[in-house]
């Protein structure tokens, strides 16, 4: 792409509503707009970003078995009034009216649609066990939106919802999704780690909170060191129920916990190797039993033609608050430093002498070939500055910046910058051939 045809409106000042640093990155790389208290436009460069995040959470959930739907945004007040939860849910709930006078809301959460969705298409114990999922605009009428997309009122989740036969597939089913979303978190270049969250009148462990570390966090946290080590996942086989378990059980050992769930004697034990720091919730996998499918009358029947009332999970991931959470994990003083996976493009071309037939010659010729071998470059084309131009660069925080210039074309080379690293001269064929490995 170039940048002399793209939108990309960044700006110099940092916005003096823009409380926290993902908030004012994002703004001022030109990712998001806001139109309305806690309400997003999503902008070219911030799109990549949030379609990229989405699809690591989607190959995950499609990897641990989790099969993909759509559910729409609006949804009949019947539903949640059948589970209990339409009075109780709070002012949170945006209620609107259609035009027959018919009682509907816009989707805060999704567990009593996807539990009938599943109770209208499940008959017997063999169709289960199963997890849909989908990624979809949720609305929440916070009445204090801050911080960007780390807290706002739409935003955008992936919420999955597991049906078992008994508490053996259940725990399965959450461990699954919990080894997954460990293996999503890596991808993005994040240390999440699992932190026991409250059950509330459900009871048991089968709770946790993924919190993302990040300096400007919401939330403390408490934790070992030993966390703060990479934990391999890649030989954890999903399908062997004790295997899984065993392995999920040993990460556990390890003490991690909110300010609201401190234990003092684990901390204790934990001696100097007790870990604070601030977080940033990013997901969370819950076992709540039959609280929806028993409140909303929904049974299989089991091998012996007995009515089993299924037991669920519930699985979310904030893919739009990820976005502000790797932002505020991973930037510096100039801007954005995006991890490989996520990042809106591989490199940014930049052309110091538009002016200069040579530098546009070349310049030209790099985009041509890189574009060809499949990578994402964005051609800073522009008639600016250099200084501009490695202003933006560093901004909008691409892996890699590929700098054409009158005195390396001179002796044919380029300059080769990995963002927030060291620069070399390289050859210009090397350089290609660095970039497409």
């Amino acid at each position: 792409m170039r940048l002399s045809r793209y939108f990309l409106p960044v700006l110099k000042e940092t916005p003096g509503d823009a409380q926290v640093v993902s908030h004012q990155l994002m703004l001022r790389a030109g990712m998001i707009r806001q139109t309305a208290a806690g309400i997003y436009a999503w902008l070219p460069l911030g799109l990549r970003v949030l379609q990229k995040i989405a699809q690591i959470v989607r190959e995950e959930q499609d990897r641990a078995g989790a099969i993909e739907v759509m559910m729409p945004t609006i949804q009949s007040a019947e539903l949640w009034k059948q589970s209990g939860r339409y009075e109780a849910y709070g002012p949170e709930m945006l209620r609107i009216t259609d035009r027959h006078d018919r009682e509907m809301l816009f989707s805060p959460t999704a567990e009593e649609l996807f539990t009938t969705i599943f109770h209208n298409g499940a008959k017997s114990y063999r169709d289960l066990p199963r997890n849909l999922y989908q990624i979809q605009w949720k609305f929440r009428d916070e009445v204090r939106p801050r911080f960007g997309v780390l807290r706002g009122r739409e935003f955008l989740m992936k919420d999955a919802y597991s049906f078992d036969v008994d508490f053996a597939g259940a725990r399965h089913s959450y461990n699954r999704m919990f080894i997954a979303y460990m293996r999503t978190f890596a991808r993005m270049g994040l240390e999440a780690i699992p932190m026991q969250a409250d059950t509330g009148p459900i009871g048991g462990d089968l709770s946790h909170e993924f919190i993302v570390l990040a300096p400007t966090g919401e939330s403390d946290v408490f934790y070992h060191e030993n966390w703060l080590q990479p934990r391999d996942t890649a030989a954890v086989d999903a399908d062997d129920a004790a295997g899984l378990e065993a392995f999920i059980d040993g990460l556990n050992a390890d003490y991690a916990a909110t300010d609201e769930k401190r234990d003092p004697a684990a901390e204790a034990a934990a001696g100097d190797k007790l870990q604070q720091s601030k977080g940033i919730e990013v997901g969370q996998v819950f076992y709540f039993g039959d609280k929806y499918t028993k409140a909303m009358g929904v049974t299989v029947q089991g091998a012996d033609g007995t009515p089993i009332t299924p037991l669920m999970g519930s699985y979310g991931i904030g893919v739009s608050r990820l976005m502000g959470a790797i932002i505020e994990a991973r930037h510096d003083k100039d801007g954005i430093i995006w991890p490989d996976a996520v990042a809106p493009y591989k490199v940014v071309l930049i052309n110091l002498r538009v002016d200069d037939a040579a530098c546009l010659a070349a310049a030209d010729d790099l985009y041509a070939r890189l574009t060809a071998a499949g990578v994402e470059v964005l051609y800073d084309d522009r008639d600016e500055r250099g200084g501009a131009k490695f202003a933006t660069a560093d901004l909008i925080g691409v892996p890699w910046q590929l700098v054409v210039g009158p005195k390396g074309i001179a002796n044919g080379v380029v300059e080769l910058k990995r963002r927030g690293g060291d620069k070399i001269e390289i050859g210009i064929d090397a350089a290609v051939e660095r970039l497409t490995a």
